[in-house]
């Protein structure tokens, strides 16, 4: 079984990294199709099968398919790249540097206080998900879903051409 993580974890790895790297945005949305699937699979061998199955199901399922959707409408292949990513070196190492804190905080905490949510013996995790976050998260559950919704309206307002009804003479 950790053969079987390694090698979802290297395909993840790689995945995430050619996501970044690939100059064509179509082939970047693709791998990060195989960095979703990877993830999923990771998630299942986790026994966490609800958060894989739900990653394969929104993100892949709808996320990316939006995302290709806009990436194919607004041809970004035919717009210019003016500067690289040199310019933005900064930010992203500062981005880096500010996740890798937070995973080593999440792995190793300062306080020593973990929050664990005891599982009843006739509860499955996929239960208990849904009481936690229909309970204790239910506000951010929803702004998530707003968050969600304006993303769709401003991809049909992005991806709208109106038409014009009257023809002049030049």
């Amino acid at each position: 079984q950790s053969c079987v993580f390694f090698i979802f974890a290297g395909v993840l790895i790689t995945s995430a990294l050619m996501t970044i790297i690939s100059r064509n945005s179509v082939r970047s949305a693709l791998f990060l199709v195989l960095t979703f699937f990877s993830a999923a699979a990771l998630w299942i061998l986790l026994e966490a099968e609800f958060l894989g199955l739900i990653l394969i199901l929104v993100y892949v399922g709808a996320v990316m398919t939006l995302f290709l959707f806009v990436i194919m409408t607004l041809n970004l292949d035919k717009t210019e790249k003016q500067y690289g990513f040199v310019p933005y070196l900064v930010w992203a190492v500062l981005g880096v540097l500010i996740l890798l804190a937070l995973l080593i905080d999440a792995v190793f905490p300062l306080t020593g206080n973990k929050i664990l949510i005891p599982l009843a013996a006739n509860e499955s995790n996929t239960q208990a998900l849904g009481n936690v976050l229909y309970t204790q998260y239910a506000y951010p559950f929803e702004i998530t879903g707003v968050l969600l919704l304006v993303g769709i309206i401003a991809t049909i307002a992005l991806s709208f051409r109106e038409k014009r009804l009257n023809k002049a003479i030049s």
